[in-house]
């Protein structure tokens, strides 16, 4: 989504379970308007946040006019048969989009595309890598022949439907998917506490939520090097973001459970 509206709005690691939220990207020509709908992975639910998460996923089944399923050259396409079975059913365009062919051979794509053909026999395959933007221009072109005629949904100057402190925790979030290991990143939860803009700068105070102590020691690290490590980089980020200074305050705490706790997935966002 990011290479398709031309801003950094969804972010991205190499682990999976990245995307939680859905997150709408919206692009403005001087004759359309493109609101693309990025969702997290479909995936078989463990704890009630994966339950929300595939609700996201499930939700742009009912209101999309053009569904863009992405894949790649590693994940099986026998993954998420029940899913697939749902896009399978759809009367409206799919895209099947086969991401990553640049790690590919061209033997082993063809192989893919055909296996994909029989799963999803009514759905376009378009290979693409999204990294090298290969294949993106030709997805964007066809996107905006296949969407019907409808008023804008947004304003002209809009690029998401997010607010700032979303994007705050986000790219905290972020950086510790990127700096954290094993099960850390996926027990974390992030809130902005306090968003203060001024003309230069942004005061901004984070929470990051784990559910063990254990998992707070390792948030922190010995003698706050690791966190110190996380503030800094997600401080650069933010920068780089809003396009001002930032001051960034960082605090930890533990919230047992949480991933499993409906009042907590509410106040979180997972359930609205």
């Amino acid at each position: 989504m990011n290479q398709l509206v031309g801003e950094r709005i969804s972010i991205a690691t190499f682990k999976a379970q990245t995307t939680r939220h859905r997150i709408m990207g919206i692009v403005n020509t001087d004759d359309m308007q493109i609101v693309f709908s990025d969702t997290p992975g479909v995936l078989k639910p463990n704890y009630k946040l994966q339950v929300s998460m595939l609700a996201f996923s499930e939700s742009a089944l009912q209101d999309a006019d053009v569904l863009l399923y992405v894949t790649d050259i590693i994940e099986s396409p026998e993954k998420n048969r029940d899913f697939l079975d749902k896009v399978a059913k759809m009367t409206i365009p799919v895209i099947l989009l086969i991401n990553k062919i640049d790690e590919s051979s061209q033997e082993k794509l063809g192989e893919l595309v055909e296996t994909w053909h029989k799963l999803l026999p009514n759905a376009e395959i378009l290979p693409i890598s999204a990294k090298n933007k290969f294949g993106t221009d030709i997805l964007l072109k066809r996107i905006k022949e296949l969407l019907p005629e409808s008023p804008a949904y947004f304003d002209k100057e809009q690029l998401t439907d997010k607010p700032a402190r979303f994007f705050v925790t986000e790219i905290v979030r972020e950086k510790i998917l990127l700096y954290y290991d094993k099960e850390i990143p996926y027990s974390v939860e992030v809130r902005c506490d306090e968003f203060k803009e001024t003309d230069k700068q942004i005061n901004i105070s984070v929470t990051i939520f784990v559910e063990r102590d254990s998992q707070k020691g390792i948030i922190i690290g010995h003698q706050g090097i690791a966190i110190k490590k996380l503030g800094t980089e997600a401080r650069k980020s933010l920068e780089k973001f809003f396009d001002k200074k930032i001051f960034l305050n960082t605090f930890v705490k533990v919230d047992k459970d949480w991933r499993s706790n409906d009042r907590e997935l509410d106040a979180f966002g997972y359930n609205s």
